[in-house]
């Protein structure tokens, strides 16, 4: 087996490298607080975008590079950011789950007025799937959209509405089709954030930021043609979406990078006149989980694989999300120990000023914590996996339990 990059692949790593040493200084910081995209965010997104840097393997016609895909390139491209500590890009719930949900089932009108914009981070994107008492069963959404002429009416309520109090738009999951059963009456709307009758109150976490927040509707008027696919389609749909989630909330570049902030954090941090890198006790810490990283790294190209070859990748897609959260939450653990004492300044700047680097640290630290709850918790997951991917019997709800005794 050859492990060698080709010519061609080569080429690329240097011309990300010379990149890297010419534009490096554009780069906005990473990590930290979850916020609306700055114009020095902005500006290196649309570099970014035009080098084919990012959203490579978009068309052009959607406002993408247009490449064909090819999981070295991908790698290499996440590598060499990596290691040159630049921004990869914007990740949030527009660019990296609606726009693949829309480029895979989305009207050809729906792909042309929101991919680009999206990409390029002027269109923020929030999702609305959770609501209150329905926990992780999504299916069991209350919000309801009756259609009056050319328009849905939306009334009802969501919760742990991610970046809701800046979003432009968002993807809703509500039930429009009351008669039929508790999958097949759900359907999937694009709606705008500044339409009347919509209230966003935030929640503020542990970080001490409203990262969160609920989401009313009352008489929301939503034009019928934003629906995606058709009515009743909302769980086909939806589950789409929840594919790309996962993969956002465990992706492998992420950490890598995270991984290599940390080693180099170990390198200029001093206990008793000694590096912390030169501690058995966090270096063996930073082994072990470079160990798994990259581990991750290489079942993340597995995945591309199977993306590029439109293969189902089955119980491998079902394990990102709880692999993902709980290997990003010891690495930034790992982090705040590493601070010690320095570590426990904590001062939030607010969303449009950048953190000190012991602060951000604490906001991924504390972030984590709900990624590991959110989108399903890591108790679903290992229920997931179990079910659906090896086949399990499935846990007994707890009246079936009742019943059993």
């Amino acid at each position: 087996m050859d492990l060698e990059y080709s010519e061609r692949h080569r080429a690329l790593q240097q011309e990300i490298r010379e990149f890297a040493a010419k534009e490096g200084h554009r780069s906005p910081k990473t990590g930290g607080g979850r916020k609306r995209p700055d114009l020095k965010t902005l500006d290196w997104q649309a570099l970014l975008l035009e080098r084919g840097y990012f959203a490579r393997t978009i068309p052009k016609k959607y406002g993408g590079y247009g490449a064909a895909p090819d999981v070295v390139e991908a790698a290499i491209i996440a590598d060499e950011f990596s290691k040159a500590g630049l921004y990869p890009g914007i990740m949030n719930q527009g660019i990296s789950m609606l726009v693949p949900t829309l480029l895979e089932v989305g009207r050809e009108d729906q792909k042309e007025q929101w991919v680009e914009t999206t990409i390029r981070g002027k269109t923020i994107w929030c999702q609305g799937y959770s609501e209150p008492g329905s926990g992780s069963d999504l299916a069991a959404a209350r919000t309801r959209a009756e259609l009056d002429g050319d328009h849905f009416v939306v009334n009802g309520q969501k919760i742990w509405t991610s970046s809701a109090h800046y979003a432009d738009m968002m993807f809703l999951l509500c039930r429009t089709e009351p008669d039929k059963g508790k999958h097949d009456g759900l359907s999937y709307l694009l709606l705008s954030m500044k339409t009347p009758g919509i209230e966003v109150r935030p929640l503020t976490t542990m970080t001490g930021r409203a990262e969160f927040n609920e989401t009313f509707f009352t008489d929301v008027r939503v034009p019928a043609a934003q629906i995606v696919m058709g009515r009743g389609d909302g769980w086909r749909v939806a589950n789409i979406t929840l594919k790309y989630e996962r993969m956002l909330l465990g992706d492998p570049n992420k950490l890598m990078h995270r991984l290599n902030s940390i080693q180099n954090l170990m390198e200029r941090t001093e206990i008793d006149g000694a590096r912390i890198i030169e501690l058995s006790e966090y270096r063996d810490r930073l082994l072990k989980l470079q160990g798994e990283v990259l581990a991750w790294k290489y079942h993340g190209m597995r995945l591309l694989t199977d993306l590029a070859n439109d293969e189902d990748s089955g119980v491998r897609r079902l394990i990102v999300k709880y692999v993902g959260t709980m290997l990003g939450h010891r690495l930034s653990s790992l982090a705040v120990d590493v601070l010690s004492a320095a570590g426990l300044s904590y001062d939030p700047q607010g969303e449009d000023k950048d953190d000190d680097e012991a602060t951000t640290w604490h906001i991924d630290y504390m972030y984590d914590v709900g990624l590991i709850i959110g989108g399903g918790t890591s108790q679903i997951q290992k229920n997931i996996i179990a079910e659906r991917g090896l086949g399990l019997p499935r846990e007994p709800k707890p009246k079936e339990q009742a019943a059993a005794r």
